[in-house]
C-alpha cells in the first residue's frame, strides 16, 4: 500500500483491472517510484514499432503541400505486431533500405467524378500483408486528404522501425495514466484551491484501492509510495499487453547491459592494480 516504508521491493507485483483491444488498465505494487516510472517512460518513448519514414512524390495536385502530407503520412499507425522480425535500418547492411527493414507502400488515387473524392490510410497498398495502416471493423481508417475533380495524388512510401525517442510517430501509446497515492498521504502534491481541496480537487477511482491517514495523525516522513496505477492507451500498432511485455523487455536489456559495463569496469580496475603493484622479490 502506498505510505509505508518500502518492503521486498525486488519481488514486484501486477494485477491487471481491466483489458481490451486498444488499453490496459493495471495497479503495480511492492516496487519502487523510479522503477514504475521508468516502465512509464519506455512504454512511451522506446518500445519499437513500425511508421512510414521516407516519402517520395511523383504527382500531387492536391491543395496540400508534399511537406504536410508527408507529416500526415508519418502519424498513420500501422500494425506493428511482428516488428522484432525487421531490422533497424543502422543495423542493416543494405545500401538504403530492403525487405529486412523496411516495408513500401505505394498510393495513387485520382478523383475523376464531380464532387469531392475523399482519400483514407487504407488506400495505401503494403509491400508486406503484416504491415497495413490500423483499422477497426469497418472503418476506412485515417482520412489523408481531400481531392476535387481532375486533382491527383501518386506516392511512394517507405515505412522503417524505429521508437518514440527518435520521433513520436514511433510511439505504440496515445497516452499513458499514470498516478500513485491517490489522498496524497505522502504530502508530495501542493494544491492550490479557493475553499476546499475536496469539493475541487476530486478523487480518482484509485483513492477506492487505498485509506486515507488520519490527518491528526503523526507524519511519517520516511514513507515511500509502493503501488502505482497505470492506465495504458495504444494506438492500435500493438497489443496494450504487448506494449507492457515489451517496455518490461526493453528495461531488461538496459539493465543487463549496465550490470555488464560496471563488471567490465571493475575487472579493468582490478588488473591495473595488480600491473601496478610492487613485484615479488
Amino acid at each position: 500500500m502506498n505510505g509505508n516504508n518500502v518492503g521486498d521491493s525486488s519481488n514486484p507485483q501486477l494485477r491487471i483491472r481491466s483489458i481490451d483491444r486498444n488499453s490496459v488498465d493495471f495497479v503495480l505494487s511492492n516496487t519502487q517510484l523510479s522503477v514504475a516510472n521508468s516502465l512509464r517512460r519506455t512504454m512511451i518513448a522506446e518500445v519499437p514499432t513500425m511508421a512510414i519514414d521516407l516519402v517520395q512524390f511523383i504527382d500531387n495536385t492536391s491543395v496540400l503541400a508534399d511537406e504536410f502530407l508527408a507529416h500526415r503520412l508519418g502519424l498513420v499507425p500501422l500494425v506493428s505486431h511482428n516488428v522484432d522480425k525487421f531490422k533497424y535500418t543502422r543495423d542493416c547492411t543494405c545500401a538504403e533500405y530492403c525487405k529486412d527493414c523496411s516495408v513500401e507502400f505505394t498510393l495513387h488515387v485520382k478523383c475523376t467524378e464531380p464532387g469531392t473524392r475523399v482519400v483514407y490510410s487504407t488506400e495505401l497498398i503494403s509491400s508486406n500483408k503484416d504491415v497495413v495502416p490500423v483499422t477497426e471493423g469497418d472503418d476506412k481508417g485515417v482520412i489523408l486528404l481531400k481531392l476535387r475533380k481532375g486533382q491527383e495524388i501518386n506516392l511512394h512510401c517507405v515505412a522503417k522501425k524505429g521508437v518514440a525517442k527518435e520521433h513520436a510517430k514511433w510511439s505504440p501509446c496515445a497516452a499513458v495514466g499514470f498516478e500513485y497515492d491517490p489522498h496524497n498521504n505522502l504530502r508530495h502534491l501542493d494544491y492550490w484551491y479557493e475553499k476546499s481541496i475536496k469539493d475541487e480537487w476530486p478523487l480518482s477511482k484509485n483513492a477506492e484501492e487505498e485509506t486515507e491517514n488520519d490527518p491528526d495523525a503523526p507524519f511519517d516522513y520516511k514513507a515511500e509510495p509502493t503501488t502505482f496505477y497505470f492506465n495504458v492507451e495504444t494506438v492500435g500498432s500493438l497489443d496494450p499487453q504487448a506494449v507492457v511485455l515489451k517496455a518490461t523487455r526493453v528495461l531488461q536489456e538496459k539493465l543487463g547491459a549496465l550490470q555488464l559495463a560496471l563488471d567490465e569496469d571493475q575487472n579493468t580496475d582490478a588488473n591495473t592494480n595488480m600491473d601496478d603493484a610492487e613485484p615479488w622479490v
